[in-house]
């Protein structure tokens, strides 16, 4: 009987060691989404100053997409790219700085400060902006599905 009773707690101290391991490497993940993230929005901040390539932007954005702007602006999918397409959105530099990235499932806050240097429809500017961005895995991809940008001085 005693046999039986130190098997019985060998295999249950390893079945603890084992769902333990597990739960560390469940809660490891989050880290290797948010650096996926973090390429995302780089590959977004890249894609908005040389927006030549529309595919490039279209594959980043959802088709749900909410764009907001500073100003109150919000724009759709189609118009956030045919904006910054024809040029009537237009950054010559895009600076992301104290960026920070929370995972929570399948979506992701991102949270930045947006200092850029335009030519919106060949009118020089400077703009500085707090930015929230959201993010959702769709299809085993990251991609942008909301966004706001409130002004502040730098």
């Amino acid at each position: 009987m005693f046999k039986k009773w130190m098997y019985f707690c060998c295999a249950l101290v390893c079945s603890m060691l084992i769902a333990q391991g597990a739960v560390a490497a469940t809660a490891a993940a989050p880290a290797g989404d948010e650096q996926t993230v973090a390429e995302q929005v780089e590959k977004l901040r890249a894609a908005m100053v040389h927006p030549g390539d529309r595919t490039v932007l279209e594959q980043l954005v959802m088709d749900e997409l909410s764009y907001g702007h500073s100003n109150g602006k919000v724009q759709n999918k189609a118009e956030f790219i045919g904006a910054l397409v024809s040029g009537t959105s237009d950054f010559t530099s895009i600076a992301l700085s104290d960026q920070s990235i929370k995972v929570v499932g399948d979506a992701a806050t991102v949270r930045h400060t947006f200092v850029a240097v335009t030519n919106d429809s060949s009118n020089a500017g400077n703009v500085s902006l707090k930015i929230l961005m959201v993010w959702k895995k769709q299809d085993g991809h990251w991609r942008l599905l909301a966004r706001q940008a409130v002004r502040f001085s730098a």
